[in-house]
C-alpha cells in the first residue's frame, strides 16, 4: 500500500509540474503575442542574447536544440522566421560547413530587450503560486 501511495505521491508531483509548465507557457504565449512573439521565440532570443562576448553573441543550431527543447526541424523553421521578421541571422560555420551560427541583430536585440520584464514578470508570478 505505501509502495503505491508513493507512487501516487510522484505521479501527483509529475502532474504539477507539467501544469505549472502548461500554464506559464500560456501565459507567456498571451503576453508576448501583441509583440509579434510566442513562448519559443522568445526563448531562442532569450538564449542568444546571453551569450558570452567571447561567442560573439551567437551561438550554434545544434547548440540551441537542447537549450529551447524543440526538434531540429521545429527549431529551424523558428529561425527561419526570426530570420525572416529581421531578428536573427544566419552564417555558416568556418570551421564546419555543415554548421550553422544563429545570432541576434540589433532589432532583434533591442525587442529581447523591450519583453524580457515581461516574460520575467510571468514567471515570477507563475512560478511564486
Amino acid at each position: 500500500m505505501a509502495a503505491k501511495t508513493a507512487s501516487a505521491r510522484l505521479e501527483e508531483r509529475w502532474r504539477n509540474i507539467l501544469s505549472v509548465h502548461a500554464r506559464t507557457m500560456c501565459e507567456i504565449d498571451r503576453v508576448l503575442h501583441p509583440h509579434g512573439l510566442g513562448a519559443s521565440d522568445f526563448e531562442v532570443l532569450d538564449v542568444l542574447a546571453s551569450a558570452t562576448p567571447e561567442e560573439e553573441r551567437q551561438c550554434r543550431v545544434q547548440n540551441l536544440v537542447g537549450r529551447v527543447h524543440l526538434s531540429q526541424s521545429a527549431l529551424s523553421r523558428l529561425i527561419a522566421r526570426l530570420e525572416k521578421d529581421g531578428l536573427v541571422e544566419r552564417s555558416v560555420c568556418a570551421e564546419d560547413r555543415r554548421g550553422v551560427w544563429v545570432a541576434l541583430t540589433r532589432k532583434g536585440r533591442d525587442l529581447h530587450a523591450q519583453v524580457l520584464p515581461l516574460q520575467r514578470a510571468v514567471l515570477a508570478r507563475m512560478l511564486d503560486e
